[in-house]
């Protein structure tokens, strides 16, 4: 299957997304990410918007909260038609469980996202949260998520190899995404050639494409890449 492109919307305000999102029309079948600071600030008629323009929006919250209140916020979800939704792995089996029932229920197509290890962490900052090396918490939350049955987990390009291996299935996205070597504050990056070549089914790209002066060129030169 053909790596898949997703594009993060993080600019500074609701109308330079929309005019970004606008110029990247003409690339066809992409995906948007709205993360929580632009769905706080824009709201629930930005994703309406992006919708409209025929965007499949991937909506990354990362849900993290009692089972009862993230299936509350899941089924405000699923009323935009947002088409991926990212929960928290850690947040546990009963809520993992819960969020995966309604999604059947409500018969809706929002994919649940797995959240597994952020690209934030190293590992002497993940080993005093979770006492575990990345690679164990990755397989141990990969597992847990296909054990509950969501469809998709996002990891680093580090870890793509490991869930594969450990929980074949899943639909792999992967965010640390650089056309160079400049990591920001991501952690653990790999070019878009090397996440492909790994087996990410979706790469996530920000700031290379939405901090270039042709965003458009940049998106269609990473295009480009994903098909060799």
């Amino acid at each position: 299957m053909k790596t898949k492109l997703c594009i993060a919307l993080d600019l500074p305000s609701k109308e330079e997304n929309l005019s970004l999102a606008k110029s990247l029309k003409t690339l066809g079948n992409i995906t948007l990410k709205v993360g929580l600071r632009s769905f706080i600030r824009d709201g629930k008629d930005f994703v309406c918007e992006l919708k409209s323009l025929g965007f499949s929006i991937f909506l990354d919250l990362k849900l993290y909260d009692i089972p009862n209140t993230m299936n509350d916020a899941l089924k405000e979800c699923i009323k935009l038609d947002v088409d991926f939704l990212s929960v928290h792995a850690s947040s546990g089996r009963a809520a993992l469980s819960l969020l995966t029932n309604t999604v059947k229920e409500q018969k809706s197509n929002l994919n649940l996202v797995a959240i597994s290890v952020l690209t934030s962490f190293d590992e002497k900052t993940f080993l005093e949260v979770y006492n575990t090396d990345i690679k164990q918490g990755t397989s141990k939350l990969a597992t847990l998520a296909k054990d509950c049955n969501l469809p998709a987990i996002v990891c680093s390009p580090h870890e793509i190899e490991l869930v594969k291996a450990k929980t074949p299935g899943l639909f792999i996205i992967t965010p640390g995404i650089r056309l160079e070597e400049a990591k920001d504050d991501q952690k653990r990056v790999l070019t878009p050639l090397a996440a492909r070549r790994l087996g990410s089914d979706m790469i996530v790209v920000g700031r290379p494409i939405y901090k270039a002066s042709n965003p458009l060129e940049v998106a269609s030169k990473i295009l480009k890449e994903l098909s060799l």
